[in-house]
This record gives C-alpha cells, sequence and structure tokens, in this order.
C-alpha cells in the first residue's frame, strides 16, 4: 500500500487548495473486483503529548469477525478545523493500513466521504491518496439537506446539496439517530449503502468502523491479534 508523499499543508488556505485540486480525481463509480477483506478505521488523540493514534480493524466482510488489528502513532499534523479533519487524521491512519498483514478490498472510515463542502472529505481523501475504493460513515451530517427517514432499520432519505446527492441518510438502528454514508472513492451511491446495510448487525454503526472505535476508547483486543 502506497504511503502519501504529498507536502502536508502548513495552513488552511494551502489545505483548501489541495482538496480543490483532489476533489477532481475522486470516482464515484465501483472499480473493485471483489468484496472479501473490508478494513474500517477509527482516530484518536492524546491531547497531553499532540499525538495522533489510528486503529485499522481487518474483518472477512461475509462474517464480520476481525481477524487482525494494527495500530499506528505519530505527531498530529495539523490542527482542528472544521471541514479540514483529513489532514489530521490520514497520515495515521496510512500507517496503521499499512501494518495490516493482508491489504483490504475497501476501507470504511468515520468520517464523510463526498459529503463535503468541497466534497473531499476524509474517505474521499484517502481513497485518492492510496487509490483505494472507501466509504464514509458519518454520525453527523457536515453539509447538505434531508428529510429525516422513517424510524424503521433501513429507512433512508436522500442527503442533497443544490440538486446534488451528496450521500445517504440512513437508520441503522430503530430508535437511533441515523448515519450519513456517502461514497469515498471508487464506490457508486447505491454500492455504498448496499456495503454498510451488510455490515450492519445490532448497533447503530457497521461492525468495521464500531470495532475500530471500540478498540481506540478502550484499548480492548477480543483477542484479535494486533500489530504496533
Amino acid at each position: 500500500m502506497p504511503h502519501t508523499t504529498q507536502a502536508w499543508p502548513t495552513d488552511i488556505a494551502e489545505a483548501i487548495a489541495i482538496q480543490q485540486g483532489l476533489r477532481r480525481k475522486v470516482l464515484i463509480e465501483n472499480h473493485f473486483p471483489n468484496l472479501d477483506l473490508i478494513a474500517g478505521v477509527d482516530v484518536g488523540y492524546d491531547i497531553v503529548t499532540d499525538q495522533s493514534y489510528a486503529i485499522a480493524v481487518l474483518m472477512h466482510v461475509d462474517d464480520l469477525t476481525p481477524i487482525a488489528t494494527s495500530r499506528a502513532q505519530l505527531p498530529t499534523p495539523f490542527p482542528y478545523v472544521s471541514g479540514l479533519l483529513s489532514f489530521r487524521e490520514i497520515p495515521v491512519i496510512i500507517d496503521a493500513l499499512k501494518q495490516l498483514p493482508q491489504k483490504p478490498d475497501l476501507v470504511m472510515v468515520d468520517g464523510q466521504g463526498i459529503a463535503h463542502p468541497r466534497r473531499l472529505g476524509i474517505a474521499s481523501h484517502l481513497g485518492v491518496l492510496i487509490d483505494m475504493p472507501t466509504i464514509g460513515v458519518a454520525k453527523s451530517r457536515l453539509t447538505g439537506q434531508y428529510a429525516e427517514p422513517g424510524p424503521a432499520r433501513g429507512d433512508t432519505s436522500p442527503l442533497m446539496h443544490k440538486g446534488e446527492r451528496l450521500g445517504t441518510v440512513l437508520r441503522s438502528k430503530e430508535g437511533c439517530k441515523p448515519l450519513f454514508i456517502s461514497p469515498g472513492h471508487r464506490v457508486d451511491q447505491d454500492m455504498a449503502l448496499a456495503i454498510t446495510m451488510r455490515c450492519l448487525k445490532k448497533y447503530r454503526l457497521p461492525e468495521p468502523t464500531r470495532i475500530a472505535d471500540k478498540f481506540s476508547k478502550h484499548g480492548e483486543r477480543e483477542h484479535v491479534g494486533m500489530a504496533s
């Protein structure tokens, strides 16, 4: 898996200019031969040491049981700015993905894909840099308008902005707030939703990002080998 050699921005204007350039490379079409291995990623921070750490969890999409996890840690390279999350998290995510024993067919990211003011959320940005299919699964809306989906699991409504579909608002669990699903790269709208639904069990979050989030918050291993 390639590591980005792109120079990292030092200010907001430079970061936005990079986003504007990379958005033209995002492909909202299905470009992957099969889907067996899926990885979920989540990032946390140590505010005392200003370090970021990423957890990557690898699983077979058929049974959604983790087969490997990895953890990477790096100095946080960019301040928190709404809409520029990828510049804080992508370097450490790439390091975590590189440590997995097998390359996933697709990466599910806790964050936005194209459902972003400049159509380059973290899932899209990551997908372009590593040239892999990615899906953004966000817990909240960053941009766009939508009607509240129905109350049942699987109810959906489109996330729209000025006539453009940015993603799908999904009621992933009855009685819970919806998720915001959007293509990252090399995946279309319908496939992003179908894969997310396929990865749901009894929780609000799909298993790849749920387990990555669980490991990052609690340090749990569930008897799965972890590289660091």
